[in-house]
């Protein structure tokens, strides 16, 4: 998983690229309205490749968008736009009045690539808003909403859905001992241990300091039992960060309770802190579910 800091610079490289791809439009335009002379490389082949835009999109700085089905799709898009572009600066260069079906292909195909990029866009600022910017967990911001979604589903018995706080056992020890910087270090590979134990749809939340909140779908109190401990005994095993090359452990209690749809989400976390509680007073690392759930 990125970090955070690699997330902020991919958006940074976007916009830069954005840009660049806006200056090229308004040349284009001013080129082809006062009959200026044309930059030889808008007539390669491979045009899309050499310009701004297309130079973020072929580096490796555009690798943290891959995933995104938008910038796949903007690749040939984007190709389009340069072909039907090349063909109106011919026209222009000829002296030749430009055809009005070559300008609509033109603009049809730049409204395509628009529309791609507005949904890159839309989809990477709503992860990188919705995001601890420390851990990369999911902020509590959307916590509510998404429980109240899955609260929903469960009310009208679609799917089951269990949650679970996560909490660091002695978590300041840490930061007591080997600073606020190997502390936040830990943080982060709690969130990516988790997230490695979880499926692609299971979320976690930056619930507080070093509590964070799972919520599992599809998944009934054995099975979210499961992946607590799952999660709970490879956290105990692992060195999470270094301090002058000694190893840093740290171990989790865990509280467990379904996401009951005769309740409110907000009992339900109750019921869940609740178990957590005892597994603190159970002697910490340990996964426990809420009493009435047994």
């Amino acid at each position: 998983m990125p970090s955070m800091e690699d997330t902020q610079a991919a958006w940074r490289q976007l916009k830069q690229a954005l840009h660049h791809h806006e200056i090229w439009y308004a040349n284009l335009i001013r080129t082809l309205a006062c009959r200026l002379p044309l930059d030889p490389r808008d007539l390669a082949e491979d045009a899309h490749r050499h310009c701004h835009f297309g130079q973020w999109y072929y580096h490796d700085d555009s690798r943290a968008f891959h995933i995104s089905p938008a910038f796949q799709a903007m690749e040939e898009e984007h190709k389009q736009m340069h072909l039907w572009a090349a063909r109106l600066l011919r026209q222009s260069q000829q002296g030749a009045p430009i055809s009005s079906h070559d300008y609509d292909a033109f603009a049809n195909s730049l409204d395509r690539l628009r529309l791609q990029i507005h949904t890159l866009t839309e989809e990477f600022e709503n992860r990188l808003y919705r995001l601890d910017p420390l851990t990369g967990a999911e902020s509590r911001v959307g916590m509510l909403t998404h429980l109240r979604e899955m609260h929903e589903l469960s009310r009208r018995g679609t799917r089951s859905c269990c949650i679970a706080i996560l909490d660091l056992d002695r978590f300041k020890v840490i930061n007591d001992i080997h600073g606020h910087l190997k502390g936040d270090q830990v943080l982060v590979a709690v969130v990516q241990h988790a997230k490695a134990q979880m499926r692609p749809y299971d979320k976690i939340f930056r619930y507080g300091g070093e509590e964070f909140l799972l919520c599992l779908p599809d998944t009934d109190l054995p099975s979210g039992e499961a992946l607590a401990e799952r999660i709970r005994e490879r956290l105990e095993q692992i060195p999470l960060a270094y301090d002058d090359h000694n190893p840093i452990f740290v171990t989790a209690s865990i509280g467990l309770s379904l996401l009951d749809p005769r309740i409110s989400v907000e009992e339900s976390i109750d019921h869940a802190d609740k178990a957590l509680y005892e597994a603190k007073s159970a002697g910490r690392n340990c996964v426990r579910r809420w009493a009435s759930a047994q």
